[in-house]
């Protein structure tokens, strides 16, 4: 049963809404906003029907303070009022209120004038919980086919296990960790940390079109056959463009499409596939490029044994400044155990 509660410092007017409404609603009823606010601490009412004109605290100071609070500002207000003139209701609106009642009132305004109110109140918090429903479905079936792609790649790539599954891992530490020591935290404020995270294993997607004798070399590559390995970053950029034409997604993939085409830019503007240089460079590349480059390192490759830990986190932090952002090279080194866990996993 909905519980509603009527302030007034007329107990006729009192008595006449108890009786009005205590057969549907579970009703208190307050002499005071003072006494309204004894209680409202216990007890949360899904509707406010507050008197206008009242001694020491008047309905509109009492709706301000019901504003304020976070925990009561979305309970809905209806005034009750013998006031009938527009600058009252321009003012009561523009703080809050969702209607207004004449005193005297009568038993069927009163009564539709709250249902109507509760039924808005129950309409929106349905629609509501079925936005978060498709918003959360929404990110399963992004996060699922964001790894069917990336497994796809990882599948073709023999050379490279499970790093897309490691480099996702790095990138949630160190975006987390921003968040935490406030390092572009005016940017990423903003971002669904969970789902950039998630965008990221698209990174490499571009290697989808490089051939599997390049891709599964047993052995150093070419200066030609580099050049043609360097294509991937561009063309993941060009696959992730072809899905945002086609399917109108912007978030998700336009944080995977930054991942895809920016993560092999230097600091420096030595990088490809446009020589980006610094802050130039979207920060999902610039966080990619340390994971990457931590994750190649520590791994075995056709052409090198795998480096220590030690001695990747020596080689991050003497390419900041050039290869990598100072300010993440700087994060990394303070959560580098993170890192190792991972590996370790």
């Amino acid at each position: 049963m909905k519980t509603i509660f009527a302030v007034d410092d007329n107990h006729v007017n009192l008595i006449k809404a108890e009786e009005v409404l205590s057969e549907k609603y579970t009703v208190y009823t307050f002499s005071s906003a003072s006494l309204m606010y004894e209680l409202i601490d216990k007890i949360t009412p899904d509707l406010i029907l507050l008197d206008i004109l009242m001694p020491e605290i008047g309905g509109f100071e009492a709706l301000q303070f019901l504003k304020d609070d976070k925990r009561y500002s979305n309970i809905p207000v209806i005034f009750l009022t013998s006031k009938n003139d527009s600058e009252t209701e321009v003012r009561g609106f523009e703080m809050g209120v969702v209607d207004f009642i004449s005193k005297p009132f009568s038993e069927a305004v009163l009564l539709n004038r709250i249902k109507v109110h509760l039924n808005v109140e129950d309409v929106i918090q349905e629609r509501n919980m079925m936005l978060r429903y498709r918003t959360e479905k929404l990110s399963r079936l992004q996060n699922s086919v964001a790894s069917v792609l990336a497994n796809m790649v990882e599948n073709r790539d023999k050379l490279t296990g499970h790093h897309i599954e490691r480099t996702t891992k790095y990138i949630k530490i160190l975006l987390y960790s921003m968040l935490e020591n406030g390092v572009y935290t005016d940017e990423i404020c903003e971002w669904n940390l969970e789902l950039v995270a998630s965008s990221a294993r698209l990174h490499d997607i571009g290697k989808i079109v490089i051939s599997d004798i390049i891709l599964n070399k047993p052995g150093k590559l070419t200066p030609e056959e580099y050049d043609q390995m360097k294509t991937h970053a561009s063309e993941g950029e060009n696959i992730i463009d072809s899905i945002i034409a086609d399917s109108g997604d912007g978030y998700f993939l336009q944080s995977a499409k930054f991942f895809a085409g920016s993560h092999h830019e230097r600091w420096d503007g030595t990088g490809y596939p446009r020589a980006l240089k610094g802050t130039d460079i979207p920060l999902q590349g610039r966080i990619m490029a340390i994971a990457d480059v931590y994750d190649a390192l520590v791994s075995v490759r056709s052409y090198k044994e795998a480096f220590s830990h030690e001695e990747a986190v020596r080689i991050i932090r003497e390419s900041s400044g050039t290869h990598f952002d100072p300010k993440l090279v700087k994060l990394f080194l303070d959560c580098e155990n993170e890192f190792i866990e991972v590996v370790m996993e």
